[in-house]
């Protein structure tokens, strides 16, 4: 435990430090470490934990750089969007949002090898009516990843913000979000003892590289820290994609084949109870092959599968599907081991 603490200290400096080049992004930094140390449910809550506390620093730091008008129309739409997204934590797999978060973050690379005299187009600033989205939408991925970080730093650029402002505005937005992700996670029981004392971790180690970067910052270019920050996001993206997708191949049970004969070719891939084959045989052409449930078969179909249920052990059924052919229904019945094959 003490040694897991350590570790996530050193990170979380070393994250908040990037943070500082980049503009944001230090909870999606710690996402993957975090995936290491906790399960998928309870990461939002440590990680709000330091966040929190990393915000309300920012604010009596900065205070004097808010920008209230894009707070006004911020938080009023991304409170209940954050309750929804923490409410949904319970009944949606947050790994699937977590890939998505990590493609943002790869979607940096290109960034890396922009020139460095390229100067940067000047946009005009969204409606009102899209930032108040743009609260919503970082409320729900906020409830249920726990961070959003860098995802939404281009939209507040877009309103000429400085970086002084976008750090205060951001800090005032998200403290809110904190506070009511806290409560909510506490009520629905989406937390542990080693996930309150890795976030105060992380709330520390905030407080301590907020004092310490000031001493780093002047013996770096400019053009190096923007490389170190996307650097750092794409990195952040590649581990936070492959420890994903290891979460959900596992979880759901994602298994893919192939098998092969001198006139036969089989790719096979399985989801949770679903199977879908793609064959082709030389002599009939490509068929596609999904497994049914039997409580999605109806009329004649659910009476024969009755039927044979009634006279084997087990009955499964594929529907195949031919480029040119009509659709049929494939009975796959086993009596002690053995096979028996019907179409429909």
């Amino acid at each position: 435990m003490i040694l897991k603490i350590v570790l996530l200290f050193a990170g979380t400096i070393l994250a908040f430090w990037i943070s500082a080049i980049c503009g944001g992004g230090a909870s999606l930094i710690l996402i993957p470490i975090l995936n290491v140390l906790l399960p998928t449910s309870l990461v939002p809550f440590s990680l709000t934990v330091g966040t929190l506390t990393s915000s309300a620093s920012r604010i009596a730091v900065f205070k004097q750089h808010i920008n209230w008008k894009i707070f006004l129309w911020f938080v009023p739409f991304s409170i209940p969007a954050v309750l929804l997204g923490a409410f949904l934590i319970k009944y949606v797999n947050p790994n699937y949002l977590q890939m998505m978060v990590a493609f943002f973050l790869i979607a940096n690379l290109p960034q890396l090898f922009a020139s460095k005299n390229k100067k940067e187009e000047s946009e005009k600033p969204y409606p009102n009516s899209v930032l108040a989205l743009i609260g919503f939408s970082a409320g729900f991925i906020s409830g249920i990843t726990g961070a959003v970080g860098l995802l939404f730093n281009r939209f507040y650029l877009k309103f000429g913000l400085k970086k002084e402002e976008i750090v205060a505005t951001r800090a005032a937005n998200e403290v809110f979000l904190h506070l009511i992700k806290l409560i909510i996670y506490i009520s629905l029981g989406l937390y542990s003892n080693t996930a309150l004392w890795l976030g105060i971790a992380i709330a520390v180690a905030a407080i301590v590289s907020s004092y310490t970067v000031k001493y780093i910052l002047p013996h770096l270019s400019e053009n190096l820290f923007k490389k170190i920050g996307y650097g750092a996001m794409v990195i952040s993206g590649i581990t936070l994609l492959t420890s994903t997708s290891g979460k959900i191949i596992q979880q759901d049970q994602i298994v893919v084949n192939n098998s092969s004969t001198k006139n036969k070719q089989v790719y096979t891939m399985s989801w949770r109870d679903t199977r879908v084959a793609l064959e082709y045989k030389a002599n009939k052409g490509l068929e596609i092959e999904k497994t049914m449930k039997p409580e999605d078969l109806t009329g004649s179909l659910k009476e024969k599968y009755n039927k044979l249920l009634e006279h084997y052990d087990d009955v499964q059924v594929e529907k195949v599907y031919a480029i040119g052919k009509r659709t049929i229904h494939e009975f796959y019945c086993y009596k002690d081991n053995v096979l028996t094959k019907f179409k429909a």
